[in-house]
C-alpha cells in the first residue's frame, strides 16, 4: 500500500460494498486490466457489454468507494481508470494480517 495508513473495517466494508455487484467488479477487473491510462467509455462498455446510464451508474459507486477514478470533458465523462493505490489498498487490508493465528501459513507451504 502507498498509504501508511491501514483502511479501517469501515472504509474497507465500504470499499467491499461497492464491489458486491458482479457487474461492478467486472467494470474494475476491465479496468485493472486496461493499466493506468484506462479505458474511454465507450471502450469500458465495449468490453464490458455494460453501456449507458447502467455503466454510468457503477463507475459513479466505483467512484464514491474510491476504487475508480474518471476524467471528464465538460459535462462528459471521457475516460475512467482504476485507482491502484486503492486497490491495493483493499488487497492489503485483506493479507495485512495473513495467518496471523494460524500454525502454519499458506505461504509456508507454498514456498517450502
Amino acid at each position: 500500500m502507498i498509504d501508511s495508513q491501514p483502511l479501517t473495517v469501515e472504509t474497507a466494508a465500504s470499499k467491499f460494498a461497492a464491489l458486491g455487484s458482479e457487474q461492478r467488479l467486472q467494470v474494475l477487473h476491465t479496468l485493472v486490466r486496461a493499466g493506468h491510462d484506462g479505458l474511454s467509455i465507450g471502450a469500458l462498455g465495449e468490453r464490458t457489454g455494460i453501456t449507458g446510464s447502467t455503466l454510468t451508474h457503477h463507475l459513479k459507486i466505483l467512484s464514491a468507494a474510491g476504487l475508480v477514478t474518471q476524467a471528464r470533458q465538460g459535462r462528459s465523462i471521457i475516460c475512467a481508470a482504476a485507482d491502484y493505490s486503492e486497490v491495493e489498498a483493499l488487497s492489503e487490508y485483506l493479507l495485512r494480517q495473513c495467518c496471523a493465528d494460524a500454525s502454519i501459513c499458506h505461504k509456508d507451504i507454498q514456498n517450502g
